[in-house]
């Protein structure tokens, strides 16, 4: 069974590494766009022996499309980062700012927008497609400003849909799935869609489809920890820190995600991810100075799934859908051994709120930074050739005689 740290490297549609996979239509997608300004392209590879390959396999993607102003940021321009966070005296926030992982990568995105001083960052993924120009612009719409009341607007989601415009599942739960709606519990979370309001705090967000004002994403950080679900997390960061995400159900963008690998090791990360949750929000009602977060502000999802019972219904449901289906065995492992959540919790939750008292100071250090920022704009750029990995073979002489 794959270890707890490897977890962390697992992704939903990895690309194979000799296949152009779904980068080149959403690329194509984006041609459309109205406004579209830098696109940084953030490479993380599942293991790091292929990390260059994958580099430049997403390079020669690139290329095809010269009309998009790219930036593709891999382990060379992470390496510069991480010498400059050194420099700076943030080495302590290396082990958070990685291309492993989701939290951690998104992180990336959120620092390379403040080397190059931008006001908000726009996220989206790989395996989506832009239907619309007015896509930027219904992404921006209201963002930074204020609400009636005064409160801010500093970050919002859309939605995914599908190829035919659905973004609700309807297919019926399975009987082993007794203990475990999350399908149906994610549905009636997204059932506001299409209500007026057009824009509605959300307990939900898609890290495929959202948009962060500078006051936001410049003093709340993913959690480099939470092992998937970054998104969702990110809501409960930014209200444990007084602010909130917003759902416009009038901006959306199409997902075509390839075939996932592996059910049972998707299932085995929601079940970790969720004991972290429920440890986090259990560990900050002892700081003082966050705002507190419960499962009952979070329903109708993931209220559900942060509470006390998801240990033991986590454990119930992998025994369940061992007793059928594929994977058995694995599910059955899983079971077995969803203990060692706990376990994980208890290690690293402490780890994000460290991580997160340095991120405003370490933010602002790094707010156009000189060093940097000739680097990410592509003024300056990095010879590859020395980079560990990337020597030409050399034919060795035959030297029998």
């Amino acid at each position: 069974m794959t270890s707890v740290d490897d977890l962390t490297t697992v992704y939903d549609h990895p690309t194979p590494i000799d296949s152009d996979g779904t980068l080149p239509d959403c690329l194509r997608s984006l041609q459309n766009v109205e406004g579209l300004g830098r696109v940084v392209i953030v490479v993380a590879a599942t293991d790091e022996s292929i990390e260059h390959r994958a580099e430049d396999k997403v390079r020669d993607i690139v290329d095809d499309f010269p009309d998009i102003d790219a930036f593709v940021f891999g382990p060379a321009e992470l390496g510069s980062l991480h010498r400059r966070l050194e420099q700076l005296e943030f080495a302590d926030m290396i082990e958070g700012v990685t291309l492993r992982g989701y939290g951690a990568v998104r992180n990336v995105g959120l620092m390379a927008a403040a080397v190059l001083g931008y006001e908000s960052v726009i996220f989206i993924d790989d395996d989506e497609i832009v239907t619309t120009p007015e896509f930027l612009r219904t992404a921006l719409y209201g963002l930074g400003a204020k609400f009636d009341d005064g409160t801010p607007l500093l970050a919002k989601t859309g939605y995914y849909t599908d190829a035919d415009g659905r973004w609700q599942r309807n297919d019926t739960a399975h009987w082993s799935d007794m203990f475990w709606r999350q399908r149906d519990a994610f549905n009636a979370a997204l059932a506001v869609v299409g209500r007026p309001p057009r824009i509605q705090r959300s307990n939900i967000a898609f890290g495929g489809c959202l948009a962060v004002h500078r006051d936001m994403f410049a003093n709340v950080s993913f959690d480099p920890w939470v092992l998937r679900g970054e998104d969702m997390d990110y809501v409960i960061n930014a209200r444990m820190h007084g602010g909130d995400v917003y759902l416009d159900d009038e901006w959306k963008i199409v997902h075509q995600p390839p075939e996932q690998i592996s059910p049972a090791l998707r299932f085995r990360q929601d079940a970790y991810r969720f004991v972290y949750e429920h440890r986090k929000i259990e560990f900050a009602k002892s700081q003082v100075d966050l705002r507190q977060v419960t499962p009952k502000s979070m329903m109708p999802y993931p209220g559900p799934f942060i509470d006390s019972s998801v240990g033991w219904r986590g454990r119930m449901t992998a025994f369940l859908r061992g007793l059928t289906g594929s994977e058995k065995g694995q599910y059955l492992q899983i079971a077995l051994h969803l203990g060692e959540a706990s376990t994980y919790a208890r290690e690293h939750c402490q780890h994000y709120f460290e991580f997160q008292r340095r991120w405003p100071i370490m933010m602002e250090s790094l707010w156009d930074d000189i060093a940097l920022k000739s680097l990410f704009s592509g003024e300056r750029r990095v010879d590859r050739s020395a980079i560990t990995g990337r020597f030409p073979v050399v034919p060795v002489p035959d030297q029998r005689s």
